[in-house]
């Protein structure tokens, strides 16, 4: 039994933080995995189609994980706003450790035949039931015990861990490819990494336990508000919401194809993709720390809006000089130039769609917006990009996909709400930002 925390608790401990974004690692940790090793798996478990054909049905196994998370956004999310952020947290977790255990483990279609591809569908369902409610208890979680003044920074941590699982994992597949062989990674490498993540369950596991509860905690006392006002209000927020997680999870997943698209359309090795988005992502870290930071300070829509616009202004440009050079160097800087814009404002938007919502849906309600862009986008970028690079013969067609998504996500990002109660904005959006998190809380 655990002693609830205050919300905007100073209680809110580094343990507590590293417990709730454990979870939302291990995912990205998993995704990098896969990533890389689609074509190993894609041998494994479909052999005999062909080197396109075997790659199509390897991302298709990947993308069915995507179809569950919205169920598991609901399900989950509406235990996690009924019964509590802890025990919605640790079913989560220990759904998703089990997924990436199986996938580890499944026996090849050599040895079993068609049920190894069944089997490996199924643990990617499990693993997207897992993930969709997983999001929205542990964003839920950690908005709710930060400060008011510190929730940018705060929910930040989210996709930092993000970052930092996806630097560990594109090391640990750099590391594989130095050491093993090239029948070692067919057989054996990819599992191993898959493994190597599946470590941190019992540690998980043991921190979330021993998280503070913060969902029957109240918050300060909350303007008059009708249900039909909120009801609208929140409308607004879940609908924009969806199109900037929509357009963000196009230029994530776009940005972590790195690996695969420096292998087939750069002619580079995996080894220097690798080392691209590992760079991409290092110093994706740091500004996305310091601009959820700093929209604690002006305001999130400061920072979302200019941010994107300037993401927008560099996509074609980098991609252009890398296609047109081939260059390991290029590769590198131009990952770095993407990994700071796109995850400058990350952190920022997160808390926004966060703490517009109300406490009695934010679990469900944020699982849901989360999941329902990744069902939709996520699980299909990596087909949609590499479907169009075969039909048009040209590499820079994720750079046209990337420009047209970015656009959609700036409309939204220029429509969403003034949300954090933040100083030196104007009145209007300082005073909605007061009362937005006010709302929320309750």
């Amino acid at each position: 039994m655990t002693t609830p925390v205050p919300t905007g608790s100073p209680g809110l401990k580094r343990r507590h933080i590293a417990a709730a974004t454990l979870g939302n690692a291990l995912e990205f940790y998993d995704f990098v995995t896969y990533a890389f090793f689609a074509i190993q798996i894609g041998h494994a478990f479909f052999p005999g189609r062909g080197g396109y054909g075997s790659l199509m049905l390897s991302l298709a196994t990947f993308g069915a994980g995507f179809i569950t998370r919205p169920i598991g956004a609901l399900v989950i999310g509406a235990y996690a706003d009924r019964a509590g952020r802890r025990p919605a947290m640790v079913l989560s977790f220990s759904l998703m450790g089990g997924a990436i255990i199986a996938m580890a483990i499944i026996p090849p279609y050599a040895l079993i035949g068609l049920a190894a591809p069944l089997l490996a569908v199924s643990a990617r369902l499990v693993q997207g039931f897992s993930l969709g409610g997983e999001i929205g208890a542990n964003t839920a979680f950690l908005l709710e015990a930060a400060a008011p003044e510190k929730r940018g920074a705060t929910v930040a941590w989210q996709g930092a861990s993000q970052l930092i699982a996806v630097t560990i994992g594109g090391l640990v597949g750099w590391g594989l490819t130095e050491i093993l062989t090239k029948a070692g990674l067919e057989t054996y490498g990819w599992r191993l990494a898959f493994l190597l993540g599946a470590v941190t369950l019992p540690i998980g596991l043991w921190l979330r336990r021993a998280i503070p509860e913060t969902l029957h905690v109240r918050g300060p006392a909350a303007p008059e508000v009708s249900r039909w006002r909120l009801a609208q209000r929140s409308g607004r927020v879940i609908g924009l919401g969806i199109a900037i997680l929509s357009s963000a999870t196009i230029g994530t997943y776009i940005l972590d194809y790195i690996v695969t698209f420096a292998q087939d359309s750069l002619h580079l090795s995996a080894r220097i993709g690798f080392l691209a988005e590992a760079v991409g992502n290092m110093v994706g870290v740091p500004a996305l720390l310091f601009g959820a930071a700093l929209s604690d300070r002006v305001g999130r829509w400061r920072v979302n809006v200019w941010t994107n616009f300037v993401l927008l202004l560099l996509i074609i440009p980098t991609f252009w000089w890398v296609v047109a050079t081939r260059s390991p160097i290029v590769l590198m800087v131009s990952m770095a130039t993407l990994g700071i814009a796109t995850n400058f404002s990350a952190g920022s938007y997160m808390a926004g769609i966060a703490e517009s919502l109300p406490r009695s849906i934010r679990g469900g309600g944020f699982g849901t917006v989360y999941s329902l862009a990744i069902a939709a986008f996520g699980g299909t970028t990596q087909l949609v990009i590499t479907w169009l690079m075969h039909v048009t013969g040209s590499a820079l067609a994720p750079a046209g996909y990337l420009v047209v998504a970015t656009g959609i996500g700036q409309v939204a990002l220029m429509l969403f709400p003034e949300s954090a109660p933040v100083k030196g904005a104007s009145p209007q959006s300082e005073a909605r930002g007061v009362a937005l998190a006010v709302e929320g809380a309750t």
